[in-house]
């Protein structure tokens, strides 16, 4: 029996494509520049766990 189904999202592909992104916008960034901008991002989405 074989089976196939279409992807409609491909994982692999997305996380190459925003970790390229990601790449470009921090090659233009100083040390000092992405640590604050991690720092941010941080504090917009962080996931607390609902227990």
């Amino acid at each position: 029996m074989k089976t196939t189904a279409k992807k409609t999202f491909d994982a692999v592909q997305f996380m190459r494509e925003q970790r390229e992104k990601l790449s470009e916008k921090l090659s233009k960034m100083t040390k000092e520049e992405i640590v604050e901008y991690f720092r941010k991002k941080k504090l917009e989405s962080s996931i607390k766990p609902s227990a």
